[in-house]
């Protein structure tokens, strides 16, 4: 009983097997569109486009949500580190009137719009434009959703570009407002840096959660195969296979940043602190690899019990229906409609047969005990 209901939380989890997202039926509307078109591909996660915006230097900081991004240009110029987030994307003139803010290149914005992009770096001189997934975790339904977030970092500004609001910045934001910490006497890559990290460290929340899954249903394996463990299994591979689509990218983009010279990244004061978040996303990989490892063994592992299991059910029915074959032979000889057989007046013969048909049974009974067939 105790094995049952631990293996019904894992199945609460993920009570259905959740359908694949289409991509190719959204990247479809781009066809015969000239390159640099904004148009918004993918979907609307919010009502209406949320813009916050963090201006800082060592002595001041403000931040503040901004009704139109007009009232960014007053801005623009005059903080050391201005950070502007938006939060919905299926506004294709908010985006357009950032881009010509801050002179981003239409390529740039048509990818920011574009939801189902790779991720990757581009390096424009000006300024370095990232896409990445974040992931979320909610501990209510044990769900991982996505998002695909992209970043411009600029010499003395970074622009974040969210789908939904909702995001794991709320530390850093937390280490702007407060004075006299790092963040407030470095620059924006610094800031860009802060931010790829947070996303990193939300990638360890995920995997410690999947870990305990994994646990938990290692646990129950040899307790029960049934359909709900075959599905558990199969939930955690796919939450795997999406935690990994995440983060192998990020290796490569972190890695090109930590070597690579770009005209906005300081090489000295900022590098080593890419270097880690780079340590970081090697670890987190080699995790998913090891996790990805053990859930295909433990579906193997399953296969063998359900085989095991089958094997040992059909040997009973065998041994079952061997035993009543010999048996069957002489009900069916005595039910035959002749007049003469041997024992049909005899007084004791029914007795004699069935005393007959157990000396059959328990011999057969002996014969495979000994060749150890049950």
């Amino acid at each position: 009983m105790k094995g049952n209901k631990s293996l019904r939380r894992v199945r609460a989890a993920h009570p259905t097997v959740k359908p694949m997202k289409k991509v190719m039926r959204n990247l479809s509307k781009t066809i015969g569109q000239p390159a640099g078109t904004l148009q918004h591909i993918g979907e609307q996660k919010t009502d209406f486009p949320a813009i916050t915006v963090f201006g800082y230097d060592e002595d001041h900081e403000f931040h503040m949500p901004l009704k139109s991004i007009a009232e960014c240009a007053a801005l623009k110029d005059k903080q050391k580190v201005l950070w502007v987030n938006i939060d919905g994307l299926h506004d294709v003139s908010v985006i357009e009137a950032l881009g010509k803010l801050f002179d981003i290149h239409p390529l740039t914005l048509e990818d920011i719009l574009h939801t189902e992009q790779r991720s990757k770096i581009e390096d424009f001189e000006r300024y370095l434009f990232l896409v990445f997934r974040a992931l979320d975790y909610d501990p209510q339904t044990s769900e991982i959703t996505e998002e695909q977030m992209s970043m411009v970092i600029g010499s003395n500004f970074v622009l974040t570009f969210q789908e939904k609001p909702g995001d794991t910045f709320d530390a850093l934001r937390t280490r702007i407002i407060n004075p006299g910490t790092s963040i407030r006497k470095r620059g924006a890559d610094y800031l860009a840096y802060g931010l790829i990290d947070a996303i990193v460290d939300s990638y360890f929340v995920i995997l410690e959660q999947l870990e305990s899954r994994i646990e938990l249903l290692d646990q129950e394996l040899f307790k029960t195969s049934g359909r709900e463990t075959f599905e558990s299994i199969y939930s955690l591979k796919k939450d795997l296979i999406l935690l990994r689509k995440s983060v192998r990218p990020m290796r490569e983009i972190i890695n090109s940043i930590s070597r690579e010279h770009y005209t906005v990244i300081d090489d000295k004061a900022t590098w080593p602190f890419f270097r880690d978040v780079y340590d970081n996303v090697i670890f987190i990989n080699e995790t998913i690899e090891t996790y990805r490892d053990i859930v295909i063994g433990m579906y193997d592992t399953w296969l063998a019990i359900v085989n095991n299991r089958m094997n040992e059910i059909m040997k009973v029915l065998t041994t079952i229906a061997t035993v009543f074959m010999p048996l069957s032979f002489l009900t069916g000889v005595y039910g035959m409609n002749f007049r003469f057989l041997p024992g049909l007046e005899w007084h004791w013969g029914f007795f004699a047969l069935l005393g007959f048909m157990g000396m059959i049974v328990a011999g057969m009974m002996v014969y495979f005990r000994t060749r150890k067939w049950f």
